[in-house]
């Protein structure tokens, strides 16, 4: 039994849904069927989950929301006409769609949660209604009914645990089930969503609910790569990778996943397939606890993340204890997070985000560590690239840094740090951000040279 989830650039129009319908259609394993807001038709376009945080801030403000509501209704139009969906059966999606600011919200939180993810629920509804209507035996799920109870945080929920039981006892169901994506509801009734792009975690969840034999996530791409297409020119496909992989590649930029979305997978070890809605007869990408290892290729795949920053700091006869606790202190006050901390004898190096920072808040921050830590020297860097280079056959290999620094060196690229992590699959490297591009070339060159 397979859990499949559709990403809003899958479902974007009537076109795009009839392919999903298709593939539905296919395979009569795929027996819960996760799916996000219509995403975008076109690059100027705008996602629908885009209209509803519109609708919900004019709400707020008191301001008109005519134009909006009626380019809402819109999008769900086009699609039910080109599938024949009744005026009848379109009724109660445009009715939710006009009654959301009569509704009672606790604070304007949850009343934003509550817009974005009607994106979903209405799609789920019309979605299923269209599989009805083409002779698939389907209903929707409410995440109310299916079990899906999150954590009280509005926009950034989490799953509880004790979910998955009631979550279970849908594992039999003999039709297929539709369920939106990216929002469950709290201990009290009331509608939270994950954060953005949360319609993937919805997927996973359901499939170690389930305990589903294969979660498909189907999206726009063939599969996932080694390197970004848009810096390499036709780059390898990566058709087998390990969820210790696709975290770390993740976290360095790879988009393809919610950050989050993998860790339901992996608690409940079901194989991810990533496969491409417009042509799905390609084998994409199968993501598992384990695979087998290509000596000749110990990399799987490079990414680079843009925008940190470094705050170097230098003090003779540097506490590094007592440093960092005091660094760590004035950050958390400021509600900040930290990335890495590389250091020497005698200075070290915060890397973080830098979009936390404000102008304001930047110099605010480095005066009280000036106060706090009384520092040789402090200066703060802008415009860092994390770079990472990840493969579960480097483990046990000897030469791969130096391949790779002699790489960049090549390419005169500075590094302002070297990290290898302790699992021994991963390489990173701070370097400047106008470099990063240059960087994955000549990485990619480097430990992919015959492909």
């Amino acid at each position: 039994m397979k859990v499949v989830k559709f990403g809003g650039s899958s479902l974007a129009n009537a076109t795009q849904v009839r392919k999903v319908v298709e593939i539905v259609k296919a395979d009569d394993q795929r027996r819960f069927v996760v799916v996000s807001a219509p995403g975008k038709r076109w690059p100027d376009d705008i996602k629908v989950t885009d209209l509803f945080i519109d609708y919900a801030n004019r709400v707020i403000a008191a301001k008109p929301i005519a134009d909006i509501t009626d380019a809402i209704i819109s999008r769900y139009q086009d699609i039910a006409t080109a599938f024949h969906i009744s005026t009848d059966q379109f009724a109660p999606i445009k009715q939710a769609i006009l009654s959301l600011p009569d509704q009672t919200y606790q604070d304007n939180d949850y009343l934003m949660a509550t817009f974005k993810a009607h994106g979903e629920r209405l799609n789920a509804l019309l979605f299923a209604q269209i599989l009805a209507q083409e002779g698939v035996k389907a209903k929707y799920l409410d995440p109310h009914d299916a079990g899906i109870l999150v954590t009280d945080h509005p926009n950034d929920a989490e799953i509880i645990p004790d979910s998955y039981a009631q979550i279970g006892e849908w594992t039999d169901s003999d039709i297929v089930r539709v369920i939106p994506g990216f929002f469950g509801y709290n201990l009290q009734g009331q509608i939270c969503t994950f954060s953005r792009g949360g319609s993937d975690i919805t997927g996973a969840i359901m499939a170690r609910g389930v305990s589903a034999d294969r979660y498909e996530n189907f999206t726009d791409v063939n599969a996932i790569y080694a390197a970004n297409p848009s810096v390499v020119t036709n780059p390898i496909a990566i058709h087998h990778m390990t969820f210790r992989e696709m975290r770390e590649l993740s976290y360095a930029g790879f988009s393809v996943f919610h950050d989050e979305a993998l860790i339901p997978a992996i608690e409940g070890n079901i194989e991810v397939v990533v496969k491409n809605t417009n042509h799905p007869g390609e084998r994409g990408t199968s993501i598992t606890a384990a695979k087998r290892i290509n000596p000749a290729y110990p990399v799987s795949g490079i990414a680079s993340s843009p925008n940190f920053c470094g705050i170097y700091i230098r003090k003779y006869m540097l506490d590094k204890t007592a440093f960092s606790q005091k660094i760590l202190h004035i950050l958390s006050e400021y509600g900040l997070t930290y990335e890495h901390m590389p250091s020497g004898i005698d200075d070290l190096t915060v890397i973080m985000r830098q979009d936390q920072l404000t102008d304001d808040l930047e110099d605010r921050l480095i005066r009280e560590l000036v106060i706090a830590l009384k520092p040789d020297e402090i200066h703060i860097t802008h415009d860092y690239a994390l770079l990472m280079v990840v493969g579960e056959g480097m483990r046990n290999r000897t030469g791969l840094m130096s391949k790779a620094t002699d790489a960049l060196a090549r390419q005169n690229v500075k590094l302002v740090m070297v990290n290898q992590g302790a699992s021994e699959i991963s390489m990173m490297f701070g370097i400047q951000q106008d470099k990063a591009n240059a960087a994955i070339q000549a990485l990619y060159e480097t430990f992919f040279p015959e492909l």
